[in-house]
């Protein structure tokens, strides 16, 4: 057995503290992986807090990991010894359901659904069935640790362009928003509104600026308006009615990166003809919104969810040609819990990276 230390939570209401886990050492088609950095995402506190209703506990989070391959099996072909490997919110999935053979592994129809880096199995009632964080392999508890172990083909490979540190958030927050512009077909000259402008919003931003899309963000907070300008984006602060009737029907493409409730009707105006409107940001059920614009312009109302892992390798491989990177922090993982309070109350930017080497602080206290 692979030992590990890391930072878990043990109910929903409370603080993330250091645990000792047994991982399985790598079979023949995993690599075993020495965590260097983990961001720190909102949906890690979503589910730590149970907001979906189908966290196993103890859950210990962590989807945007960065670290060195440090063992394989004997099979693995992709990897090497040494190697610089990213995993992000994925680690298997059924293979054989339409979406997998089509590469959409996060659409996956199995009978599980895929199974999560963290928090096993993304359909609760295969959760609710094993009651734990086991399944079918190995135990899915995420980045906030030292070491993981995952099968080679969900392990990407880092650019040696990218700073380390801030490779970590393009698993989650740059293919979450890439795919989405990727798949709309988002292209030099789109006119694209990104609404929000936290962890996932910088990275959209920067981009759709790289795709040489005209960006315009909306914001809610007027400190982030010369902060996005900096990006190239236009900002707007959402609930000036001039500002935004004067940009009625000028987006090609509006990405929706808030990760909680909000109103959609001030933005379905501003899109044009045959435009979309798409969320990535809120997995809670949404407020109603008015169906004559949408009819009338044959516009559409849709999300997306994270990426494929193809595009999650093109995503890191476009921000290395682009030199594109988040703005992170870096924090030791005893920050987490003040690092928690800050991100939802919205108080960074634009995200936290955990430097995982302080976890040795953990091991030696133990030992």
């Amino acid at each position: 057995m692979v030992t590990a230390t890391g930072y878990a939570a043990k109910h929903s209401f409370s603080r993330l503290k250091p645990i000792e886990i047994e991982r399985d050492p790598p079979k023949a088609n995993e690599v075993q992986i020495d965590v260097l950095y983990c961001g720190v995402c909102h949906s890690d506190i979503h589910q730590c807090e149970n907001d979906w209703g189908n966290t196993v506990y103890p859950c210990m989070p962590g989807h945007e990991v960065v670290g060195r391959v440090s063992a394989k099996g004997a099979s693995v072909t992709k990897h090497e010894v040494g190697d610089l490997v990213g995993v992000g919110c994925m680690i298997d999935s059924c293979h054989e359901c339409g979406p997998c053979k089509a590469g959409d592994e996060q659409y996956c129809e199995g009978p599980n659904s895929w199974l999560a880096t963290y928090n096993g199995p993304m359909k609760p009632a295969a959760q609710a069935k094993t009651g734990t964080n086991m399944y079918g392999r190995d135990n899915t508890f995420g980045g906030y640790s030292d070491v993981l172990v995952v099968r080679e083909d969900f392990v990407l490979k880092i650019p040696a362009s990218i700073p380390v540190e801030a490779a970590a958030p393009i698993l989650c927050a740059g293919v979450t928003t890439y795919s989405p512009m990727k798949h709309w077909g988002v292209k030099a000259g789109d006119k694209v509104g990104v609404v929000g402008f936290g962890g996932l919003g910088d990275m959209a931003v920067k981009i759709a600026v790289a795709m040489g899309a005209d960006v315009t963000v909306f914001t809610t907070t007027k400190e982030k308006v010369a902060e996005a300008e900096k990006l190239g984006a236009k900002g707007v602060v959402e609930g000036d009615k001039e500002a935004s009737e004067a940009l009625e029907g000028q987006f090609d493409f509006i990405l929706s990166t808030i990760p909680e409730k909000h109103k959609i009707d001030p933005f379905i105006p501003l899109l044009k003809h045959d435009a979309a409107y798409v969320s990535v940001g809120a997995l809670a059920p949404m407020p109603g919104w008015n169906h004559m614009p949408v009819i009338m312009g044959r516009k559409s109302i849709a999300g997306s969810l994270i990426g494929s892992i193809a595009e999650t390798q093109e995503v890191l491989d476009f921000c290395a040609e682009h030199g594109i990177a988040p703005d992170v922090q870096v924090i030791p993982i005893q920050e987490i819990n003040e690092a928690y309070k800050k991100v939802k109350s919205g108080d960074v930017r634009f995200r936290y990276v955990i430097d995982s080497a302080s976890l040795a602080q953990e091991k030696a206290e133990a030992a």
